[in-house]
């Protein structure tokens, strides 16, 4: 049911709004000593543009949440998992620059690359640590990878919820109403074709994961967001059952759409950016969101970091080295810039009057990369830039290389 109206006060900022009254995606926790509100939110593991419509109320609740909870820390897989499904193929023009010979989005694990950067859990993972909020998640990225073995599902390296959905469309419409129901009712039909499928994916997580954000609530001062795949919420033994059972009150908020974003959800989308500095370096990184700082057991090299947006497949990544010989940049790029043999190696002259060689390489895993080379009195950096067809054909990756500078 929808209808429309102007309200004369809320507690988050609107004008002309749409009102959503059967949606029931976004929860309201309450009660059993809790001194502040949490909230519980139904997620879909998509970065489908039209599922981020998210209500005037979720940014609210986003910005009144001093701590996030998913269902695990996918960004600690950054160091490992691609999400790219497809290998991408480009062309040289006669002057040596790439291009791609399709026009089509290049597919990922979440989506493709036309859906946002993240697909949605890791879009609130991404404004959780952008704003600096704490961070805890319910299952352990082990505990998942485990669980997946043990019920014949697809490994997560290799599974999307497509395989196992009789319909994907299907779920992304019962999605779009909120119809947590109806998502039930999907998900025990596609996975009563695996064995304990429902009971092992749904029903026995729901039970430790409802152990889990009880203890999160209990936390004092704490004001909880937590959001998991929205067939965890409904049912007999979903979560908001769950809740209700340990003594919580939980209450549906009720959805609304401004026809212009609120002040809340600009502030969500003012933190677009991570600033990494290294004072010991004296590097600076500006990255879409935090990126996974790697350990060097054997100190290869003096830093390495990396950042991925698993939704449309794209990948960040700074490695910093020791110089432990007068080795020029022009001799290091053609180390490091393993270019293809149509394709050209160039000197940039950096903003601050510096140097810099950039160009495309092509090895194991990345595949075909976009890479720029640079260096001070004590380091050079070696950055790195990839992702699909329309990312490599555009200047995104130069974009990054711009983010990476010295003192």
């Amino acid at each position: 049911m929808f209808r429309y109206l102007i309200p004369l006060s809320l507690t988050f900022s609107c004008f002309c709004q749409t009102i959503d009254e059967s949606h029931e995606l976004l929860w309201e926790i309450s009660g059993n000593g809790l001194q502040k509100n949490s909230y519980l939110f139904g997620t879909l593991h998509s970065n489908d543009k039209r599922i981020f419509n998210l209500s005037d109320s979720t940014y609210y609740a986003m910005l009144e949440a001093n701590m996030f909870s998913l269902e695990t820390d996918i960004f600690s897989l950054f160091e490992t998992w691609d999400t790219r499904i497809e290998s991408v193929e480009l062309l040289y023009d006669n002057q040596g620059q790439p291009y791609i010979s399709t026009s089509e989005a290049t597919q990922t694990q979440y989506g493709n690359e036309d859906g946002m950067p993240q697909f949605l859990d890791a879009f609130f993972q991404w404004y959780c640590h952008n704003s600096d909020k704490k961070f805890i998640p319910l299952e352990s990225t082990e505990f998942q990878v485990d669980l997946f073995s043990e019920i014949n599902l697809p490994s997560r390296s290799n599974f999307r919820w497509g395989t196992i959905l009789t319909s994907k469309d299907a779920m992304v419409e019962l999605y779009l109403k909120g119809d947590i129901y109806k998502i039930d009712d999907l998900l025990k039909t596609s996975l009563s074709l695996y064995t304990r499928g429902y009971q092992g994916l749904i029903l026995d997580r729901n039970i430790s994961m409802s152990e889990r954000i009880d203890s999160l609530l209990k936390l004092e001062d704490n004001v909880l967001f937590c959001a998991v795949g929205a067939g965890h919420l409904a049912s007999k033994g979903g979560l908001i059952n769950l809740l209700r059972h340990k003594g919580y009150k939980i209450r549906k908020v009720t959805s609304s759409y401004s026809q212009h974003p609120t002040k809340e959800r600009e502030a969500v989308y003012a933190k677009r950016n991570y600033m990494y500095t290294n004072d010991t370096i004296g590097i600076h990184v500006r990255f879409p969101g935090k990126p996974e700082e790697i350990s060097s057991e054997q100190e290869v090299y003096a830093l390495k970091l990396i950042y991925r947006e698993f939704g449309q497949g794209n990948t960040y990544d700074v490695e910093v080295y020791y110089r432990t010989e007068e080795i020029g940049l022009e001799t290091l790029a053609q180390t490091y810039i393993a270019s293809p043999a149509e394709s050209k190696c160039e000197k940039i002259i950096l903003d601050n009057g510096g140097e810099a060689f950039q160009g495309m390489a092509d090895s194991y895993p990345e595949g075909l990369y976009w890479v720029r080379v640079l260096m001070n009195e004590d380091y050079f950096v070696v950055v790195k830039s990839y992702g699909g067809n329309k990312f490599m054909n555009s200047r995104r990756a130069h974009k990054f290389f711009e983010n990476v500078w010295f003192d």
